[in-house]
């Protein structure tokens, strides 16, 4: 009995999605955004993002209309001076990173540390009452 092969006469450019690993066609494509867990519990939730190297005065996070919002800003300054040579560069470093709050989260109580790298963000959850969506009307 013959093998069966098949062969893809058409160059890879045809189909993107065959040309790439699996793998690698749902990674970040943003290098410059860092990792973030989220966990959950009974009552909070905890968002840990990786930031190593960072200062946490240049850290900033700010929550606008159920919106957190963490970003981080820097300007690296370096100079080399010679008899006949003088270079200066300038780096800039920056990322942002956002994510919709549920209706749960205490917006005003929200905590956050920056050790060893990691960025630890609490999100405290309130007890939000459903209203009623169905409501009967009497007939008079």
């Amino acid at each position: 009995m013959a093998t069966l092969v098949r062969y893809n006469n058409f160059p890879t450019f045809f189909n993107p999605f065959y040309s790439r690993p699996v793998i690698n066609r749902f990674q970040n494509t943003s290098p410059n955004v860092p990792a973030v867990n989220v966990k959950e519990t009974e009552t909070e939730f905890v968002l840990e993002l990786a930031a190593p190297g960072l200062k946490k005065e240049d850290l900033k996070i700010n929550v606008e209309a159920n919106k957190l919002t963490i970003g981080y800003q820097s300007e690296v300054k370096s100079e080399e001076t010679t008899e006949k040579f003088t270079r200066q560069e300038f780096g800039f470093t920056s990322f942002e990173r956002s994510f919709r709050l549920p209706k749960t989260v205490n917006a005003d109580a929200i905590k956050a540390a920056y050790t060893d790298g990691i960025l630890t963000v609490e999100l405290p959850k309130i007890e939000v009452k459903e209203e009623k969506q169905v409501k009967e009307i009497a007939i008079a």
